[in-house]
């Protein structure tokens, strides 16, 4: 199997999915737009795999790529290329289906709960999950179910917090693959810890980022089962 990923910093990028992926042997090309990177043609690839990152889906100007990035998800969601975006994926997602995104009245910033639909708890992807499912969420925008989206979970500060559209592609607004290595990272990187200093304070923050690593082996055996549970799907299409 041979997928591309698409980061958006050098911070945000697959964490603990990639346990699951090497396990499984799936051959990677990452793509890091920020830096000037090309996108590939969706066409070579048998998925998508979009991380986050720290930009707004509407910083076009700022980020000229995101034109591109969205035009090129749309055609490939739009061709039943098999698609699984985590954060700034979800957004890019949403809005490369034509939906708004938008920023929330505060960002929400913790390791919350988040609660699946009927359609999640039957879901082949989210209904694998343990119940409860915590998550780590860190994001100030959040956005508009598209059409021929269905919800499978939410939360109450950002009620759509994850969606799939037709039956191979995902997204979802909440980290799961945080691993120690990540969180070092996000702390060393000026905006994230403004950011979390503006949200929690100082002290907040670090104890976020504290938090995250000591519950990251229950994160990240969670997003195994999930990255599992898509890549089960892409192998049964396969294997028509």
């Amino acid at each position: 199997m041979r997928l591309v990923v698409v980061q958006h910093l050098f911070c945000e990028w697959p964490g603990a999915y990639n346990l699951e992926l090497d396990a499984r042997g799936v051959e990677r090309t990452v793509v890091e737009l920020d830096v000037g990177e090309a996108l590939p043609d969706w066409r070579e690839f048998d998925g998508i795999i979009a991380m986050g990152g720290p930009m707004s889906v509407n910083d076009e100007d700022e980020n000229p790529w995101l034109v591109d990035e969205k035009r090129w998800l749309a055609e490939a969601v739009r061709s039943g290329k098999p698609f699984f975006g985590a954060c700034l994926g979800v957004q890019l997602l949403a809005s490369a289906l034509g939906a708004s995104v938008y920023s929330l009245a505060q960002p929400e910033v913790g390791l919350l709960e988040v609660e699946r639909t009927a359609e999640g708890l039957a879901d082949p992807l989210l209904s694998r999950l343990d119940d409860p499912v915590v998550t780590l969420q860190w994001h100030g925008d959040t956005f508009d179910l598209p059409d021929g989206g269905v919800l499978l979970a939410s939360s109450p500060a950002a009620p759509n917090q994850a969606f799939r559209f037709g039956d191979v592609a995902y997204g979802i607004q909440f980290h799961l693959e945080v691993t120690p290595e990540m969180a070092e990272q996000w702390a060393q990187v000026p905006e994230y810890s403004a950011a979390l200093a503006e949200t929690l304070g100082e002290q907040g923050g670090k104890e976020f980022l504290a938090a995250a690593v000591a519950r990251h082996e229950q994160l990240g055996g969670q997003a195994q089962v999930l990255i599992g549970a898509w890549l089960d799907l892409i192998e049964a299409r396969r294997g028509r």
